[in-house]
């Protein structure tokens, strides 16, 4: 690709995603573009990029930023966030929301593994949750990855990344070369398309949200936009979990470490009220 060509998608995901794209990483955005171009039917990148300059077609802008924002996943992944859910915020919300939903967002959650390691979590525990009713959802930029999570089919590499033999056992069965998810735990979760950059007033708030290394792809006012918001949708004593490398400090004053407890921030009261 020619640096002309870099730029303009460089551009593209930034406006639409928030996403920073190293210009270094030529190859990889050759890697991810090429199958969009096939799919559009351009014979080479450079036409894919001519015609997004040129075209300014909707749906071939936002294939391209997809393709190029797309998150690495897996189930259970870090481990610990999933042992500190199950633990501690599952425990404490069962015990203080009442008769109240507890909501719960996966955001940024590309193919599903995250929300659906936090369902597999919630139909484990059932037993302890004393009724409570438990709102699920999952949300991505990408409708590509959404239909992937929805569908609930994974490989065999999918399924043995993270994924422990006995859920494995419990909630899938084999189709063909793939692996199901129970219809049980796939039901759990809701799913919408959503943009981070976008207004987020609308979706009401959540006691807990997930939204991990997905931050560290933004600069500093677009992180900053980004955590305001999340902090927003948080009550008083909500919880934000981060990826384990990212942080909020120096960026805003929205959010508070939670002691103890790597990557989970709290909403700062005075911050969110003024």
């Amino acid at each position: 690709m020619r640096p002309e060509d870099v730029e303009t998608v460089r551009s593209l995901v930034h406006a639409r995603s928030g996403v920073v794209i190293d210009p270094g990483k030529t190859y990889q955005i050759e890697t991810r573009l090429a199958p969009v171009a096939r799919r559009a039917g351009f014979a080479s990148l450079p036409d894919l990029v001519q015609a997004i300059r040129v075209q300014r077609d909707e749906k071939l802008m936002w294939a391209a930023t997809e393709a190029l924002t797309s998150n690495e996943t897996c189930f259970f992944r870090d481990r610990v966030p999933f042992a500190q859910f199950r633990e501690e915020m599952l425990p404490e919300l069962v015990a203080g929301r009442g008769e109240r939903p507890i909501r719960i967002w996966s955001a940024a959650c590309a193919t599903g593994q995250e929300p659906y390691s936090l369902a597999m979590i919630i139909d484990d525990e059932r037993a302890k949750l004393h009724g409570a009713r438990i709102e699920l959802f999952g949300s991505d930029i990408s409708e590509r990855s959404l239909e992937k999570a929805q569908s609930g089919l994974y490989t065999q590499f999918e399924v043995q990344r993270g994924l422990p033999i006995r859920l494995l056992v419990r909630h899938f069965e084999k189709a063909d070369e793939m692996w199901a998810l129970s219809p049980r735990v796939r039901q759990m979760v809701r799913w919408r398309r959503i943009n981070l950059l976008a207004d987020l007033r609308g979706l009401g708030q959540f006691d807990v949200i997930f939204c991990r290394n997905v931050i560290s792809g933004f600069d500093e006012p677009t992180r900053r936009r980004v955590l305001d918001q999340l902090a927003r949708a948080l009550p008083d004593d909500g919880r934000l979990v981060l990826g384990f490398d990212e942080t909020v400090s120096g960026v805003t004053d929205a959010l508070t470490p939670v002691a103890g407890r790597r990557g989970v921030y709290a909403p700062t009261p005075a911050r969110i009220a003024a």
